[in-house]
């Protein structure tokens, strides 16, 4: 039987893994303030020390974690061309996504809500928001170029208008399942941008 082994920077990022993903799960379980390096570790199976190599310091595996969270919720979209379809596709895909976020996109939305508390982590999320807005802005101004936006809409109301209906949605997807019907909002609620957006 041949066994290969892992290298030394295999191991590293196996252990970073591990450890990002314990901290996810201890933002989720008992928020931002509870985590610590050794709860980390604790939770990872790992000791502090391992930790601390890794991070150094509890901002820093903040920074990872905020990072690490932001994977794209939506894949695919990216390969089609913007305008109001690509805007549409991804509001419902958004949504649609909310019935069974991971627990690193759990922890996204729960770092998100506490940025406007915590000033370690409001550069990154406010930097993390205009890229999400500008993403939005350039489909809202190519469907109007196209015609198949209205031409007096305002690119960066919707912008901004989007990201709070889509974390807000996602926020009381985290605190009350039970009230969320995602398979049946997420048609409400890309039929109202449709309705808002498209050119009659």
């Amino acid at each position: 039987m041949v066994t290969t082994r892992r290298t030394q920077q295999q191991r590293r990022a196996q252990a970073e893994a591990a450890l990002l993903n314990a901290a996810a799960e201890l933002v989720v379980q008992r928020g931002v303030r509870s985590l610590t390096l050794a709860r980390v570790g604790e939770q990872a199976g790992y000791s502090r020390g391992i930790v601390t190599h890794h991070f150094g310091s509890k901002q820093a595996l903040l920074d990872r974690l905020a990072h690490a969270t932001q994977s794209g919720f939506v894949p695919g979209i990216e390969d089609l061309p913007p305008g109001l379809d690509r805007l549409l596709r991804f509001v419902d895909g958004y949504v649609g996504a909310l019935a069974d976020i991971g627990v690193m996109n759990r922890a996204f939305l729960l770092l998100w809500a506490e940025a406007a508390t915590t000033s370690d982590l409001a550069p990154f999320f406010r930097e993390r928001d205009e890229t999400f807005r500008a993403h939005l802005r350039f489909d809202v101004t190519a469907g109007v170029a196209d015609g198949d936006m209205r031409p007096d809409v305002e690119p960066d109301d919707v912008a901004v208008a989007v990201v709070g209906q889509l974390r807000g949605i996602g926020l009381q997807q985290l605190l009350d399942p039970q009230a969320v019907d995602t398979a049946r909002l997420r048609h409400t609620v890309t039929d109202y941008w449709r309705r808002a957006l498209r050119l009659p």
